[in-house]
C-alpha cells in the first residue's frame, strides 16, 4: 500500500510541479534546478522505487508485478480524472474494469 501511495503521489506531484528540471553544465559547473513541488514528486518516486525493490525481492515477481502495475494504472487514471480534470474515455473505464477483473482472477485460489 505504501508503494502505491508513494508511486501515485510522486507522479501527481511531478505533474503538479509542471517542471522537468533544468540541467546545465557551464564553465565546468553543474547546475540543476527544479520546482519544490516537482522535487517532492521526485523524492516520493525515489522512495517508491526503494519500496518496490523490497517488494519484488519478497514476493513472486509474476504475481506482484501485474498487481502493483495494474493498481498504479488505476490510481493514475483516477488522479488524472479527479485532480487534473482530464477527460477519460470509455476505453479508459473499460481498461480499468479489465485490470480489476485481471487482479481478481489472479487472486483466485488454485
Amino acid at each position: 500500500i505504501l508503494y502505491l501511495i508513494f508511486t501515485t503521489g510522486g507522479l501527481v506531484f511531478m505533474k503538479l510541479g509542471n517542471n522537468t528540471g533544468i540541467i546545465e553544465i557551464t564553465g565546468g559547473n553543474f547546475n540543476f534546478s527544479i520546482s519544490l513541488v516537482s522535487m517532492l514528486g521526485f523524492v516520493l518516486y525515489i522512495v517508491s522505487f526503494l519500496l518496490f525493490t523490497k517488494i519484488i525481492t519478497s514476493y513472486d515477481l509474476s504475481y506482484i508485478l501485474p498487481i502493483t502495475t495494474g493498481i498504479t494504472q488505476i490510481l493514475s487514471l483516477m488522479a488524472a480524472l479527479f485532480i487534473f480534470k482530464e477527460q477519460v474515455t470509455i476505453r479508459g473505464f473499460i481498461g480499468i474494469a479489465l485490470i480489476i477483473v485481471g487482479i481478481i482472477v489472479m487472486n483466485f485460489k488454485r
